[in-house]
């Protein structure tokens, strides 16, 4: 008993921070819902513009659809403030445990990551832009009208840049992984074919499926993979 009474003092301290940190992560979740939820109208009319093409209209089509997608806009909003904002308090919370050296290390992680996503983001709307285009050209080609769905073209542009984000933290994933002696340079080299298959299966998992998109997305993301093996090639041993 007297041990019981022990550990739960002793972890108390830890649960209780834990515990301020996701209340803090629900408030800001709570009001970017809200914001995202009320400015749903001029992020996609932001959208729309951004992807403005003269042979397709997009449309709603149902009476209650802009109103499911109002819903959608805000829990996109919430989910993409909200992540970043629970990983800061996971590394905050885990950099009790760490030395000073450490933390210097883990501090230099947050920008690259948060720079990655960011690529990630921006480098997929490019490339729907792109293939959007492209498709609505071969769509009026064959004599098809471009009749869009305002629910499924939202949704999908967002989860393919949101996906495409996270992808692009692969050389940061794998650089920790090397640098806690997952792994080394030596077995990224030797399974270079098998990463190059996984790249191109998660790639064909997000909208578009044409092969030319398939390509051009997957490029980057096996760039990304030989500069991880190019930057981390000195490291011979745990850090």
């Amino acid at each position: 008993m007297e041990r019981i009474k022990e550990l739960v003092s002793k972890f108390t301290p830890y649960l209780e921070d834990i515990r301020i940190r996701l209340y803090k992560t629900t408030i800001i979740f709570a009001v970017t819902f809200f914001v995202g939820f009320s400015c749903s109208g001029p992020i996609l009319r932001l959208l729309l513009r951004i992807f403005k093409m003269n042979n397709v209209v997009v449309a709603a089509t149902s009476p209650f659809q802009l109103a499911n997608l109002s819903m959608d806009i805000g829990l996109f909003c919430a989910f993409s403030i909200s992540i970043p904002v629970l990983l800061y308090h996971f590394f905050a919370f885990s950099s009790k445990a760490l030395s000073q050296k450490e933390k210097r290390k883990l501090l230099m992680y947050v920008p690259v990551s948060v720079l990655l996503f960011m690529l990630g983001f921006a480098y997929a709307f490019f490339i729907l832009y792109y293939s959007f285009s492209l498709l609505s050209v071969f769509g009026q080609s064959i004599g098809l009208q471009n009749i869009w769905d305002i629910g499924l073209f939202v949704s999908q542009t967002y989860m393919t840049a949101l996906l495409l984000g996270f992808i692009f933290q692969m050389p940061l994933v794998l650089t920790i992984l090397m640098r806690l002696g997952a792994m080394d340079v030596t077995f990224l080299k030797e399974k270079r074919r098998v990463a190059y298959v996984i790249v191109v299966i998660l790639v064909s998992l997000l909208p578009p499926t044409d092969g030319l998109s398939l390509m051009v997305m997957s490029l980057p993301l096996i760039l990304l993979y030989e500069g991880s093996i190019f930057i981390n090639r000195n490291i011979k041993k745990h850090v």
